[in-house]
């Protein structure tokens, strides 16, 4: 018998004796339950064990039973709800609540925030979608860019309040020559399966990613000792610390990596490890026998909720506000807010290889034609309001790239354009639609398709898009955080010219040849507005919001906050 028939069985008996504990008789009981008498032994039996009664037969001919209740009818059906609510069934729940929308919010909020569970704490947070991939070596959105940094560690990592470059996994490394770096592992690093770190995990994982053009200069990795790696580059390359230190660069453990369920439960050697993923809560575990310090937090839960959901919660110091859509209004409240514009922006990619914008001049109609500024009126209609946005005038906030034109423009010809942008973003469908009416006022019909996150950052068939609607956020103020973004995976090359993108390896050349020259990454990100290689729309507001549940809690450029420094000060 299922879990919910014997609560309904439960409901049947609680009405007819209304709660009340009872003097009755097995008959009774199976005329109620509309079965025989063994099968009602049975019944009683198996919600005695629950808890929910107790039942104690009669001894002899003509005696009563004794029937008590320890839970009410009221009780198991919030519980029920309760479990809906965790298994991500707010329908189910909504139902069983007589659609009562105020109290399902209660119920989801208070299963959210900070819990202390038989002296374990707990972090429930709340997300719009689910992370099918949390593997490093594969296009990382925001969140899983913050998620791998909790989940892996690579050879160095950059420290997210001084932004400078700290040990990780390597302890100590040193450049033999500018084209000959060696690195110096900690001994007895641990993988969460319990498996010991060696230096063909990390071997494996980094010729994993040789072929983005961030780490192309990498011609050959070896172990001339245990714990100690060589790599030789093709150029000399000064900062060669510093790009071991993105999270694309994080080492994996070679044998896990092999396995089916390798995205969804990667082995890293970081302070959490997936202990569950799937389309509704990803949970991460405090892994005890972590380098570093262990993680104060035990256990991190993230629920993904439907929109619907995501709008009737409250903010505490655990959400985070990306969670909620970036929507304004459900983050009124009394707390303290402390929102900084992300290091990025939404953004339109136009395809110059060999898309629309391949002609001159279909790329300057559309690159002065289409702002942020011209799409607000379409916007507005469609209740954009709501998001926590900002024009964009450059991929950087601060950046003005953008030249505002005053003259009215006309498209060469009438003719059809392809748009694709990523699916599971709630923002992104406005943004194309808004597109699609504002170039139907010129004639120009937008066919518009959602793709994955993976297919937007290594497109195919790239001779059928015309534009990509894009994100990117660099997570970072460094000035090269602007260098993985371009160079990891082909949505950039994809797009431009060979020359042109070219030019942008060899800027990263020259630069990683010098010790003491700032990268000038405005340079180069005014050349990819001026030649019509991309159009900035908007920024986006990221933080986390005050409250007192959590101790620490600061947040990163990514809009998340370090799981493993947060914890609740116990009460006495």
């Amino acid at each position: 018998m299922s879990r919910q028939h014997l609560q309904t069985q439960f409901s049947k008996i609680y009405t007819y004796f209304e709660g009340k504990d009872s003097d009755t008789n097995l008959e009774t009981m199976a005329e109620i339950f509309s079965c025989t008498r063994r099968n009602a032994r049975m019944v009683l039996a198996k919600m005695s064990e629950q808890g929910w009664l107790s039942w104690e037969p009669a001894v002899g001919r003509g005696k009563q039973s004794r029937l008590c209740f320890h839970r009410s009818d009221t009780d198991l059906q919030m519980k029920r709800v309760r479990d809906w609510v965790k298994e991500g069934k707010l329908d189910a729940a909504l139902e069983e609540l007589n659609n009562d929308a105020a109290k399902l919010a209660r119920l989801i909020q208070e299963q959210l925030g900070v819990s202390t569970q038989e002296g374990r704490q707990i972090i429930r947070l709340p997300y719009y979608r689910a992370f099918p991939s949390l593997n490093p070596s594969k296009p990382l959105r925001r969140s899983e860019q913050h998620l791998v940094t909790q989940i892996f560690n690579g050879l160095t990592r950059i420290n997210e309040s001084t932004e400078c470059i700290e040990p990780d996994l390597a302890h100590h490394w040193e450049a033999i020559t500018p084209s000959h770096w060696r690195f110096y592992l900690r001994p007895a690093v641990r993988f969460h399966d319990g498996s010991l770190l060696s230096v063909d995990d990390v071997i494996w994982s980094l010729e994993s990613v040789q072929n983005n053009a961030y780490f192309s200069n990498i011609k050959h990795i070896a172990a001339p000792a245990e714990n100690v790696v060589d790599f030789v580059l093709h150029k000399p390359d000064c900062r060669f610390a510093d790009t071991l230190a993105v999270p694309q660069a994080s080492i994996q453990s070679k044998q896990a990596a092999g396995t089916k369920e390798a995205d969804r439960f990667p082995i890293g050697t970081g302070p959490y490890r997936v202990a569950e993923n799937n389309d509704r809560q990803l949970v991460l575990k405090a892994h005890d026998e972590y380098f570093g310090f262990r993680a104060l937090t035990d256990e991190i839960e993230i629920w993904v909720l439907d929109s619907a959901a995501m709008c009737y919660l409250q903010p505490s110091a655990s959400l985070d506000p990306t969670a909620l859509d970036s929507r304004q209004g459900a983050l009124h409240s009394g707390t303290n807010e402390r929102l900084e514009l992300d290091e990025g922006c939404n953004y339109l990619l136009l395809n110059r290889r060999n898309g629309i914008a391949k002609d001159p001049e279909w790329a300057a109609y559309i690159s002065q034609r289409v702002s942020s500024l011209m799409l607000l009126p379409h916007l507005a209609q469609k209740g954009i309001g709501e998001y926590r946005l900002t024009n964009a005038y450059g991929l950087i906030p601060g950046w003005i790239h953008t030249a505002i034109s005053h003259v009215t423009l006309s498209p060469p010809s009438q003719r059809h354009l392809r748009l694709v942008h990523q699916a599971d973003n709630p923002l992104f469908p406005l943004l194309a639609d808004a597109l699609k009416d504002m170039l139907a006022e010129d004639g120009i019909a937008l066919q518009i398709d959602a793709v994955s996150y993976e297919e937007i950052m290594q497109p195919r068939n790239t001779k059928k898009i015309d534009i990509w609607l894009c994100g990117m956020s660099l997570g970072s103020k460094r000035r090269d955080a602007i260098l993985p973004w371009m160079m990891n995976f082909e949505h950039i090359s994809a797009a431009m010219p060979d020359a042109e993108f070219a030019e942008l390896v060899t800027a990263m050349d020259d630069w990683r040849a010098t010790a003491d020259t700032p990268f000038d990454a405005e340079s180069v990100g005014r050349k990819l507005v001026t030649s019509a290689q991309l159009v900035p729309m908007f920024h986006i507001w990221l933080g986390v919001v005050e409250g007192r549940d959590l101790e620490d809690v600061a947040s990163n450029k990514v809009g998340w906050f370090d799981f493993k420094a947060v914890w609740r000060k116990p009460e006495f």
